[in-house]
């Protein structure tokens, strides 16, 4: 029977609302942002962006460079992802550490953290190569978590004959993961990258049209285009620039993930045979080459030979159903301790005196800001788990819809909402509540891709003979979905969820607070006081709302999240 690649089994620290581990974290969080603050202060005051040629021969050079950030940002995710999951789920005391502060950053609005980032960067290295790394950053914030989720959460799920498997035939360490752990993780993997792709667009056309007052940080790519293009109101350019976004976004889809998702097939874990797996053409096209036959016996496979000589060591143990005894302290865990503390301390007192100057009125408006941001993001989570369950289901069960909807969605998760939105609000502004409802808008746009993509997943990994099953006792309609299909989806809507409600919150930022034309609309929020504290350089209220804002997010992860993934885990996991 399919185990379901998305659900984790909780540390057991999970009683507690918030921990020590917590607290370091947070403190340190404060720290850099108040050392990025006090780097800001040297930066220039004005800084001149680069000129965007709107000239239709300058959008290939443009879509390589947004391409070419994308992926540098993808590689890095990936890798991180790798690494940081597969430690957390296989080292005990590192995973009580690991997850608390996975579980803080991938609720920190990296939006409000942009500008001091960028700030702080260019007063210390070249302005060209501060841009570029914070847009790098950003992108991998949008694409590293869910990732790293998917792969711990895989990681924590292989079925027991597996891992029994694994131990009779004596698998060393990099043959498990080889052989055993990423190829039942790589189901997952590759949804949660087709959905990372889809939210490093939103982020990256983001980084590239951002400015601070009258520092320009505007980098030349497909975003930066975009935004010119709707500033001048270019209705010949936008279409031109949108129709190349929308080219890379099918081919990256038809040569790169949909041969990916028909290759990842052969991992499926079903007791049964799929009726109409996933194809692809250019992957049937790549097995009848025999030039890619011949790379892959000259070039590929001795380099994979290569690597795993030098990657595999003798096991010096049979591995076993649990992880290995955590590995002996060292000298350099004592340094690391000794940095972090250093880092608290400059955290607690910086932050502290920073915090301490903000007048009591500054206070009770990141107050009402925060219920009023709350209430948005709610609203657009809703809003989005309304449609995309039957629209998953309906892609993620039925081949033939997906082969012509899945295309669709992925075009519609990457057009750059943040460059179009200064359009859309412009024609909201006409009706009553248009600026709070342009928000609302903005968030859903950023977030309802989240839980699209995850539900795609969980439908496309229900388990055949289950299917069959209800089809037998002719289950139908409302029974159907109580009986089969919620329960097997019920822990991809809870990833979704929370990605995509750390998304909307993130999107406040540019949601609550736009500039078009020369003119500002905004609306109470905490995304609304960050933005605005950031054109003004109010450096304290920007610490201090953008605090609120995770300490908001990680108690809604705590009191809401967590407890549903401990019921995902104890009432609807998929075992033999």
């Amino acid at each position: 029977m399919r185990r379901n690649p998305l659900i984790f089994k909780l540390p057991s620290h999970e009683g507690a609302l918030f921990s020590i581990g917590d607290l370091v974290v947070m403190l340190g969080l404060a720290g850099i942002v108040y050392l990025g603050v006090r780097l800001a202060v040297a930066t220039p005051l004005v800084i001149q962006g680069p000129e965007i040629s709107l000239d239709p021969s300058a959008l290939p050079y443009y879509a390589l460079l947004s391409t070419g950030r994308m992926l540098a940002a993808y590689i890095l995710s990936m890798g991180f992802s790798l690494v940081y999951g597969y430690a957390a789920a296989r080292n005990r005391r590192l995973e009580r550490i690991m997850l608390p502060i996975l579980d803080i950053l991938q609720s920190v609005p990296i939006l409000s953290f942009l500008p001091v980032v960028l700030l702080g960067l260019t007063a210390i290295m070249a302005e060209d190569i501060a841009v570029e790394l914070a847009a790098i950053v950003l992108i991998f914030t949008s694409q590293a978590w869910n990732l790293t989720f998917s792969f711990y959460q895989s990681m924590r799920t292989i079925p027991t004959e597996y891992r029994e498997a694994g131990a009779i035939f004596r698998l060393g360490r990099f043959h498990r993961f080889r052989h055993v752990e990423l190829p039942f993780a790589a189901t997952g993997l590759i949804w949660n990258s087709v959905m990372s792709w889809a939210g490093g667009w939103f982020f990256l056309m983001a980084a590239e049209i951002f400015s601070v007052g009258a520092r320009d940080f505007r980098l030349p790519g497909l975003g930066a285009y975009l935004q010119t293009a709707a500033s001048q109101s270019d209705t010949q350019a936008m279409i031109l620039g949108l129709a190349t976004l929308i080219l890379i976004i099918i081919a990256l889809d038809q040569l790169v993930w949909r041969p990916l998702l028909a290759w990842a097939e052969r991992f499926r874990v079903s007791q049964v045979g799929d009726d109409a797996p996933v194809t692809s053409w250019f992957l049937d096209s790549l097995s009848r080459s025999r030039i890619a036959h011949g790379l892959n016996r000259r070039i590929f496979a001795p380099a994979g030979r290569w690597l795993s000589r030098k990657l595999v060591r003798p096991p010096r143990y049979v591995p076993g159903l649990e992880p290995a005894a955590d590995p002996p302290r060292s000298r350099w865990s004592l340094v690391w301790k000794l940095l972090l503390i250093l880092l608290i301390i400059a955290g607690v007192v910086g932050g502290g005196m920073v915090l301490l100057s903000l007048p009591l009125d500054e206070w009770l408006q990141i107050a009402a800001g925060a219920l009023a941001t709350t209430l948005r993001v709610t609203i657009a989570v809703l809003i989005a788990l309304a449609w995309t369950i039957p629209a998953g289901v309906l892609i993620g069960t039925n081949p033939r819809a997906a082969r012509i909807l899945q295309p669709m969605v992925e075009i519609a998760a990457s057009i750059p909402a943040t460059a179009l939105f200064p359009i859309m609000l412009a024609w909201l502004l006409l009706v009553p509540a248009g600026a709070n409802a342009a928000a609302i808008l903005l968030m859903l746009l950023g977030t309802q891709w989240y839980l699209l993509f995850n539900i795609i997943a969980g439908a496309s990994a229900m388990p055949q003979d289950l299917q069959y099953t209800s089809d037998l006792i002719r289950l139908r309609g409302w029974r159907r979905w109580r009986t089969l299909v919620l329960p097997a989806l019920f822990p991809f809507i809870i990833t979704g969820m929370i990605t995509a409600s750390g998304g909307a919150w993130n999107a406040s930022i540019v949601a609550e607070y736009t500039e078009f034309g020369g003119e500002v609309t905004q609306v109470v929020g905490l995304g609304s006081l960050i933005s605005t504290s950031t054109a003004r350089g109010n450096y304290p209220l920007l610490l201090a709302a953008t605090l609120t804002m995770v300490v908001l997010v990680v108690l809604i992860n705590r009191l809401v999240w967590r407890r549903l993934f401990r019921v995902a885990e104890t009432r609807y996991r998929m075992d033999q």
